[in-house]
């Protein structure tokens, strides 16, 4: 798999941080040299910008750097961190920050997610995913509303690439039962799950009503694994507030074990098959 720009702007700014920290400089300091917000420099060292190349020169120079070879590879990453992905090609439908997740998931090897109210992106169809954003977003108009269900569908690719996508979902069962667009844009969806739930590298489960309280009522995640070792993982939070990226390893922690929690109250992947089918049969 090629390298993209997220990831590039990822290593770029998680080497740019470790050497400010290595310098011994403050965030607020290198930001009031260049002369940007502390915030605009916390976006670059996280990966979530790219940096100009004039700023680049500076921290290089502030932080001592003055190895050729270094400074080129770092100057390779910037570059490569410019460049555009293909969901560029959405920037008009693409919420603000949801570039990132894009981004991000086009370069996974694995994903790990927890869904209680709607069916994992990846996995929906055309005709439920068209009902679901309908709902969601009412304001846009119906070219707006296909733009959106184009790019759920354009990142559904790297199902189909090299390597596989190691891919677990859980979802509640409650994902399962809600007629989304009907029942028979809903039985194709079910059928979907089942399709996929086949294939090799994918891990479905529901987590039935009956297991009572568990670790993931807090609301839908997701943990992404990249196949560089130098690239810390990321657990990933979408709400009404917005999308949330936590990169510490506390944070990753903590959901995946939440995760390991969900997916020994769930039912094991043969049950939810059957499950899925029963309440398909029943539509």
């Amino acid at each position: 798999m090629t390298t993209g720009p997220t990831v590039r702007r990822r290593r770029l700014g998680s080497e740019l941080r470790k050497l400010r920290d290595a310098s011994g400089m403050k965030l607020e300091e290198v930001a009031a040299e260049l002369g940007v917000a502390p915030s605009t420099l916390s976006r670059i060292e996280t990966g979530k910008a790219p940096t100009k190349s004039a700023y680049l020169s500076q921290m290089l120079e502030m932080y001592g750097v003055t190895d050729p070879a270094q400074r080129q590879v770092l100057v390779d990453m910037a570059r490569e961190g410019h460049r555009k992905g293909w969901w560029a090609a959405y920037d008009d439908v693409l919420p603000s920050g949801f570039d990132i997740f894009v981004g991000l998931e086009a370069e996974t090897t694995g994903i790990r997610s927890y869904e209680n109210s709607v069916v994992y992106g990846l996995l929906q169809t055309q005709d439920y995913a068209r009902a679901v954003l309908r709902e969601l977003l009412p304001r846009h108009t119906a070219e707006q509303i296909e733009r959106q269900v184009d790019l759920r569908m354009a990142r559904q690719r790297r199902l189909d690439e090299e390597p596989a996508l190691d891919l677990w979902v859980i979802h509640d069962e409650a994902v399962i039962r809600r007629a989304v667009g009907g029942a028979a844009v809903m039985r194709g969806q079910l059928t979907r799950l089942l399709e996929v739930g086949a294939r090799p590298g994918m891990t479905l489960q529901v987590l039935p009503f009956e297991s009572g309280a568990h670790a993931g009522m807090r609301g839908p995640f997701s943990i992404l694994e990249f196949p560089d070792r130098t690239d810390s993982r990321i657990a990933h939070v979408e709400s009404m507030g917005g999308f949330i990226y936590m990169e510490k390893d506390r944070e990753v922690r903590t959901c995946s074990d939440a995760f390991d929690r969900l997916r020994a109250a769930a039912l094991a992947p043969g049950a939810s098959t059957d499950l899925i089918a029963t309440v398909r049969a029943n539509l």
